[in-house]
């Protein structure tokens, strides 16, 4: 079995934000990349992968009927000119393990504060890396230290 956990840079953020980290960084700048990246997902990991990407990209990101999207909930987030807020980030499930009898049950979101200033753009707190949510991908796939996921990196597992 193989499973993937991936956690780009957000569409139209790629050579802003992670440029002086790395060449390559404004590939994330275009839809297509983001969308290979599902559907490289779906192909090479149909075991199950889960995916951080931004609320404003949805609509096009969801691609394939099986993706389920959970919720990363901000309590504390930058203030944007806008009349609504994004105080969430979304994360795209597909597939996994699956328990119907699992005890203590999962939810399908987490809440807590945002990382700021620690690593990255983007890096996520240890909560949300402790998330039960990825319970349902198999237990070695986070064996790797968890700073490959808070610094953008992505993180595969076979078993």
């Amino acid at each position: 079995m193989k499973f993937a956990y991936a956690d780009p840079p957000y569409y139209k953020q790629g050579k802003k934000r992670y440029g002086e980290f790395h060449d390559e960084a404004h590939i994330w700048d275009s839809k297509e990349a983001h969308i290979d990246l599902v559907k490289r997902l779906i192909e090479e990991y149909p075991d199950g992968w889960a995916l951080s990407c931004n609320p404003a990209n949805l609509s096009w990101m969801l691609i394939d009927e099986e993706i389920r999207v959970c919720a990363w909930t901000k309590t504390f987030h930058q203030i944007r000119p806008t009349t609504v807020q994004f105080a969430w980030e979304p994360v795209l499930l597909y597939r996994g393990r699956k328990d119907h009898k699992r005890k203590p049950m999962v939810r399908d979101w987490i809440s807590g504060v945002a990382t700021k200033r620690k690593g990255l753009p983007g890096a996520k707190p240890d909560y949300f890396n402790d998330w039960k949510l990825f319970d349902r991908l198999p237990d070695r796939l986070f064996s790797t230290p968890w700073i490959l996921i808070r610094d953008n990196v992505f993180l595969i597992s076979k078993l």
